[in-house]
C-alpha cells in the first residue's frame, strides 16, 4: 500500500483547486511593463532544482518575445502589498512591436494547477490569456475576436478546466461510487450540474465574499461528506438533495475563474458542464465494469476506493486549512 500512502502525502499539491495569479502588460512602442501579482500563500509554494529567490523564479518563468527576439528585462522589483506578491518587470524590444508572444511556466515553480490570467493594454486596445500546466504559450495580438473566436477560446477554456480540475475528478468519483444505480447516477449527475449553474448564476463567490483558500476548504469537505455518507449511510435518501447544495460550492470555484478571468459565462460553463458530463460517462462505466469483473468483491473495492476518498479529502482540507 505505498502507493496509496504516496498519493494521498501528494494529493494537496495536486488538488490545489483555486492556484491563481494575475498579470497586466502595458506595451508602449518597444516598452513593455509587466506587473504581477500572486497571493504570498501561493508564492509560498514557489519551488526551484537551483534554490532560486522568489523574485528570479518568477521573471525567470514569464518571458516576451518579439521583433524577432526576447524582450529584455531592464529592471524588476518585488514587493508585499495587501495580501500579495507584487512584482514590476521593465522590458525592452528589439524595436517598436504591435504584437508579442509569450511564454509562462508559473505552473512548473508553484503547483500543477496553477492559473495565471494576463491582461495586456496597448493604447485603447485590450487582450487577455490564460495560461496553466497545458497552455504555456500565447501571442498578444491587439485585435477584437470575433464572437465565434470568443465561444470557442471560453468554451475550450472551461472545457479543460473541467478536465484538469483534480476537485472535480476526485468529486465525480465519489459521485459515481454513491450512485446506486445508473438512474441515480444520471439524477445526482444532473443535480450536481445545476448546482454549479446556480452558483454561477447568482455569482456565488462574490455574494460570499470567498476567498480561494475558503473555496479550496470547503471543496476537500464536499469529497469527505459524501464519502462518509457513501460508507456510513449507504441507505440514505434524498441523496440528489445532498448532491445539488454541495454543487454549489463547486460552483462558487467556476465563479472565482469567471470574475478573475473575465470569460463568457455562457461559453465557459458549457464547457466545463461537457467535461463534466463525459467524466462522469466514463467514470461510471469503468466502475460497473470493474464490478462485472470482481464479481462480489466489487463491493468491496468500492468500499475501499471511498475509504481512499474520504482520507485524501480530510489530509487535503488539513493542508488547505493549515498551510
Amino acid at each position: 500500500m505505498r502507493w496509496a500512502a504516496g498519493l494521498l502525502a501528494a494529493l494537496p499539491c495536486l488538488a490545489h483547486v483555486v492556484s491563481m495569479s494575475t498579470g497586466e502588460a502595458r506595451l508602449n512602442g518597444a516598452r513593455l511593463d509587466y506587473e504581477l501579482r500572486m497571493p504570498l500563500y501561493e508564492a509560498a509554494h514557489l519551488r526551484s532544482p537551483e534554490a532560486q529567490p522568489p523574485e528570479a523564479q518568477l521573471f525567470d518563468a514569464v518571458r516576451f518575445r518579439g521583433a524577432g527576439g526576447e524582450a529584455r528585462l531592464l529592471e524588476h522589483r518585488c514587493h508585499e502589498e495587501g495580501g500579495n506578491l507584487v512584482c514590476s518587470g521593465l522590458y525592452l524590444f528589439e524595436r517598436e512591436v504591435d504584437q508579442f508572444d509569450v511564454e509562462c511556466r508559473l505552473a512548473s515553480i508553484t503547483v500543477p494547477n496553477h492559473v495565471h490570467l494576463l491582461r495586456a493594454e496597448h493604447g485603447d486596445k485590450r487582450d487577455q490569456a490564460a495560461f496553466d500546466a497545458s497552455f504555456t504559450t500565447a501571442t498578444i495580438r491587439f485585435r477584437p475576436p470575433t464572437a465565434i473566436e470568443t465561444a470557442v477560446r471560453d468554451g475550450a477554456a472551461g472545457f479543460w478546466r473541467g478536465v484538469a480540475g483534480i476537485a472535480q475528478i476526485l468529486f465525480l468519483a465519489a459521485l459515481v461510487l454513491a450512485a446506486r444505480s445508473k438512474r441515480e447516477l444520471a439524477v445526482l449527475a444532473g443535480m450536481f450540474l445545476a448546482g454549479q449553474t446556480v452558483a454561477v448564476a447568482a455569482h456565488l463567490s462574490a455574494r460570499l465574499a470567498a476567498s480561494p483558500k475558503f473555496i479550496e476548504a470547503a471543496t476537500a469537505l464536499t469529497i469527505a461528506y459524501l464519502a462518509v455518507e457513501i460508507l456510513f449511510l449507504p441507505a440514505a435518501g434524498q441523496r440528489w438533495l445532498v448532491v445539488g447544495v454541495l454543487g454549489l460550492l463547486h460552483g462558487a470555484y467556476f465563479d472565482l475563474l469567471l470574475e478573475a478571468g473575465d470569460y463568457g459565462r455562457t461559453a465557459f460553463t458549457g464547457g466545463a458542464f461537457a467535461a463534466e458530463l463525459a467524466m462522469t460517462a466514463a467514470l461510471g462505466f469503468t466502475a460497473g465494469a470493474a464490478k462485472m469483473v470482481l464479481g462480489p468483491r466489487g463491493g468491496l473495492a468500492g468500499r475501499i476506493c471511498t475509504a481512499l476518498l474520504l482520507a485524501a479529502s480530510l489530509i487535503w482540507f488539513g493542508a488547505a486549512v493549515l498551510t
